[in-house]
């Protein structure tokens, strides 16, 4: 078990769906289960083996897997829909706007993992739009969640203040395709969302990104799953009756969704806990991983 822990066990679910999810699980099946969702365009090796393996050593079997779209899940290659700024645009003028899937799509296939795993429920834990599915799967069937743990994420509220303009642009550029130039913007990109407080992993962020390439880019699934966040729309009015035992972790130096999107994350779910790192940005820096773990695991408990 010492190596399943350290290492995890990789493996592969075909969901009922039609999607496929890579997924790979640390610790002992016999112990709370615990599911770790990735934000956009980040796959499940951003959640680091250490993490995940800490995590376990606390007594959960933690999941954790590509979202579709990104790694080695189903890309939707064929699906169509219109370029992100013309979305933006008819989504802010009201328009309906097509797209191939939602964030309640996304939870869905989390659901799916955990049906195809034997598991009716579990804690769910998610960073960025990570955050957004498991607030989407809590306002869906709250009973297939034991606690939820939303991380420098947001309601979706069209109120709350942007990115900061280098955060935004992070939004808008798609990354390079090259292993050369998406390594060399990874990293760019890390600077920007690190934040203040903590001084960033130059040589650990360059092995995610390294790994991150290897696995696989999809510039067009990263705008699918973009699409996806903006055409859902605002959670506020839903997550204000949700009943899950919720904990919402920001950084207060945030600069793609602000701190006031957590702040109001938790004004929102009644009963909601609310802890707020400083100085941590869109990332979570190893000085913070005991701090969020302990959280996270006290907050299951």
């Amino acid at each position: 078990m010492e190596k399943d822990i350290l290492h995890g066990m990789a493996a592969t679910a075909i969901l009922k769906n039609g999607i496929r999810l890579a997924y790979e699980t640390f610790g002992n099946p016999a112990e709370s289960p615990l599911l770790l969702i990735q934000g956009l365009s980040m796959q499940m090796v951003l959640w680091d083996e250490e993490f995940c393996g800490a995590l376990a050593e606390r007594g959960y079997f933690v999941i954790r897997f590509d979202n579709r779209d990104v790694g080695q899940s189903t890309h939707l290659d064929n699906a169509e829909f219109p370029s992100i700024a013309r979305l933006i645009a008819d989504l802010l003028a009201g328009k309906s706007v097509p797209v191939p899937y939602l964030l309640s799509d996304m939870a869905a296939d989390c659901f799916g993992l955990l049906d195809h795993l034997g598991i009716p429920s579990a804690h769910v834990a998610g960073i960025s739009m990570g955050g957004m599915i498991g607030q989407t799967m809590a306002i869906q069937n709250p009973s297939r969640l034991r606690s939820l743990t939303s991380i420098s994420s947001t309601t979706g509220a069209s109120d709350l203040p942007p990115p900061t303009p280098e955060a935004l642009r992070i939004l808008s550029t798609p990354p390079p395709t090259g292993r050369e130039g998406f390594i060399a913007s990874f990293l760019a990109t890390w600077r920007i969302l690190n934040g203040t407080g903590f001084a960033v992993d130059e040589e650990r962020v360059f092995r995610s990104a390294e790994e991150s390439f290897t696995r696989g880019v999809d510039t067009d699934g990263v705008a699918r799953q973009m699409a996806a966040v903006y055409a859902s729309g605002s959670r506020r009015e839903a997550l204000k009756s949700l009943k899950v035992p919720t904990l919402v972790i920001h950084g207060s130096a945030d600069p793609l969704l602000r701190v006031e999107c957590g702040i109001d994350t938790a004004h929102a779910i009644p009963g909601a806990k609310l802890k707020i790192i400083e100085g941590m940005g869109h990332t979570l820096p190893v000085p913070v991983w005991r701090e969020i773990i302990d959280a996270i695991a006290s907050h299951a408990n």
